[in-house]
């Protein structure tokens, strides 16, 4: 049946999301029933080198569960039940991979301000290094109403940009979008892929679907398309199948695949020319000018000759050589301009006496720079 299967696009970093319905059947407590096959699939994905970040429902839930089931039915509620099933829901994980687990919780605001949009980045892509598995939420216990990202499946699709994953696998209790609800209508079909996600496909899906979580089909399309229009194709499949699990681990989509519209890097090429706004400008040395262009390398302290602007850390740059009228690249710095004037030209081993604290190795990350 797997080898029946058309194969997954070919991915080295994933973002996979486990909703509610899969974690805690019927809301009522967490449960491993449907965890084991997908802890298995997480551990085999990581001996093979690959990279995992885990987007994970159910930290109210498995508060709901801890305090007898109370009302949650207001925010306050549903905040305070959140709080208190968070460390709950990462122990289930750890304890079924028995592997390194950091539980990471974002905010809106995370993904909407450049200072911290970075600062997220950068501790994502620390732990994906150090081997460990980031668990992800939403910070629900301090989010409001109108600063709310409100579902897991938009969440993970923030998260798969934020990591640039080369795939976004959702999880739930649904075999895929079908060209009927397949609840209704025995001879719903399912698709396999979908090129483009437009009104005809939103019109395909149904209600919410789980008296669980927050989410639905509508959610997963709209997750669906932020990852496409960024370069990340995303499957949808049922996390409660040993046979579908057992085909995503073999390379095949055993759901609904939403192809790319364009390529990752594509994508956030043209998103940081022609989409970010350059704060300021940077002159580098003739090592740093062949280093980003012959070498793919980040920008080092080392090579920086002049800071120009008064930009902050996550704020786009221009980079010109030495002498040049016309920029080479463009990147994200990881520096406010003021700090950057205080360690450029130096080397990486001086930057906690200059600063006071050890701050970034790079001035410009080689995933943050594009040339020109």
């Amino acid at each position: 049946m797997n080898a029946s299967l058309p194969p997954l696009p070919p991915w080295r970093r994933a973002v996979l999301k486990v909703g509610s319905n899969l974690i805690a059947p019927e809301g009522r407590r967490l449960s491993t029933r449907h965890l084991l096959g997908i802890a298995r699939f997480i551990t085999d994905a990581k001996a093979e080198g690959r990279e995992l970040v885990l987007v994970s429902s159910g930290a109210v839930a498995a508060g709901r569960a801890l305090l007898g089931n109370p009302d949650a039915s207001a925010l306050p509620a549903k905040q305070a039940l959140a709080a208190l099933g968070q460390p709950r829901m990462v122990e289930v994980w750890a304890r079924l991979l028995d592997l390194p687990c950091a539980q990471v919780l974002l905010a809106f605001d995370d993904l909407q301000n450049r200072r911290r949009f970075v600062n997220a980045k950068n501790t994502l892509r620390e732990l994906l290094r150090l081997g460990v598995l980031p668990v992800v939420n939403e910070n629900d216990s301090v989010a409001i109403d109108e600063l709310r990202l409100g579902d897991n499946d938009n969440l993970a699709a923030h998260v798969a940009v934020l990591v640039e994953a080369d795939l976004l696998v959702l999880l739930s209790d649904v075999d895929g979008l079908f060209d009927a609800d397949p609840r209704s209508t025995p001879g719903a079909n399912r698709i396999e892929r979908v090129a483009v996600i437009d009104d005809a496909v939103f019109a395909l899906a149904g209600g919410a679907g789980s008296a669980v979580g927050t989410g639905g089909m509508r959610t997963k399309l709209e997750a669906a398309a932020k990852a496409t229009a960024r370069g990340i194709p995303t499957l949808i499949a049922n996390g409660r199948e040993a046979a579908a699990l057992e085909a995503l681990a073999r390379g095949r989509c055993p759901g609904t695949l939403f192809e790319a519209t364009a390529s990752p890097a594509s994508a956030k090429a043209h998103w940081m020319r022609h989409a970010l706004a350059c704060r300021g400008r940077l002159q580098v040395d003739a090592g740093a000018l062949r280093a980003l262009r012959e070498r793919g390398a980040s920008l080092l302290p080392a090579g920086v000759r002049a800071v120009d602007g008064a930009f902050h850390a996550g704020d786009a740059v221009e980079v010109f050589a030495e002498g040049a009228a016309q920029p080479f690249a463009k990147g994200i710095v990881q520096y406010d301009a003021g700090e950057l004037r205080r360690v450029l030209g130096r080397s990486s081993a001086e930057l906690p006496a200059l600063l006071g604290y050890q701050g970034p190795d790079t001035v410009i990350h080689r995933d943050d720079l594009v040339l020109l």
